[in-house]
């Protein structure tokens, strides 16, 4: 399935004609994605929102350029504390109304302003599913199961449809470095590696794959019954595995062994992204 959908594909991806407000949720792999390629420099100590890093893939320099005034909050905020997948649904639910004032960590807009768009992401952990569950799933569990991921993204969807006038982006998570290039979890699964035979991290990155594509899917996924079209899903595992090519990263760093994306990987993404953000703008006509 490509990045830019069906159902955007009919507008233009030129910026947008007025400035627009931008919400970005992130840890270190967004942090990284939106800075500047260069020495490690965070805009304050411990944050992860880096101006400059060896990572860096430039999306923040490229949506300013695009009309974005972009805003984040990561580490060290109530807003950007928590971003693992059962995080998001309280998240939403209780803070609505911060997120959309948000101007920078939990600083607020003293007047009117809010943000147009708000982005939101999971780091790579998210892309470790231990199981499929049951469903219907828990939204709020820590327990990594396919049914638990797609109950807190069902979740969302209440808080979304009560802001139809702003724009939900939806970042999968970036994906692991491969277990037989990185740390392999266990003896059993070293062996395995060794004889070329599937075995429990195979199956993972398979799951992960699989609940992307479910993600994404405008048909019979996630927003399958969604009537409004201020959700989009941007498939920043896709891009970063290679279209397909692996479930496992492409684009490691600490020579495959950091899940961490790297530069090229976050450039590429971010060349990506640009198109895709300004198209679903258009489409609701911020």
């Amino acid at each position: 399935m490509g990045i830019i959908s069906p159902n955007l594909a009919a507008y233009p991806s030129d910026k947008p004609d007025k400035q627009i407000h931008l919400l970005f949720i992130h840890h270190s792999c967004g942090g990284q994605l939106l800075a500047d390629r260069g020495e490690v420099k965070e805009r304050s100590a411990g944050t992860r929102i880096f101006l400059t890093h060896p990572n860096g893939g430039g999306l923040r320099a490229a949506l300013t350029r695009n009309n974005y005034a972009v805003h984040e909050a990561s580490i060290g905020s109530r807003i950007g504390a928590a971003t693992d997948v059962c995080h998001w649904n309280r998240k939403f639910a209780d803070w609505m109304d911060d997120i959309l004032r948000c101007s920078g960590q939990d600083r607020l807009f003293e007047d009117s302003t809010r943000n147009a768009v708000v982005v939101f992401k999971s780091c790579f952990s998210g892309s470790l599913i231990d199981s499929e569950g049951s469903e219907p799933g828990d939204p709020d569990s820590p327990e990594k199961t396919a049914a638990n991921y797609r109950a807190a993204y069902r979740s969302l969807l209440a808080s979304f449809r009560k802001q139809p006038g702003t724009l939900f982006v939806v970042f999968t998570s970036p994906p692991l470095a491969a277990p037989v290039r990185g740390i392999v979890p266990t003896l059993v699964q070293a062996v395995r590696n060794l004889l070329g035979r599937s075995g429990p991290a195979d199956e993972a990155g398979l799951r992960i794959r699989a609940f992307n594509d479910w993600l994404k899917d405008e048909d019979d996924g996630w927003l399958s019954e969604y009537e409004l079209n201020n959700v989009v899903v941007f498939d920043y595992y896709d891009i970063l595995t290679g279209h397909g090519r692996s479930n496992w990263s492409v684009y490691p760093t600490a020579r495959g062994k950091d899940s961490h994306p790297s530069s090229e990987g976050n450039s590429r993404a971010a060349q990506v992204f640009i198109p895709f953000l300004n198209k679903a703008v258009r489409r609701m006509d911020i």
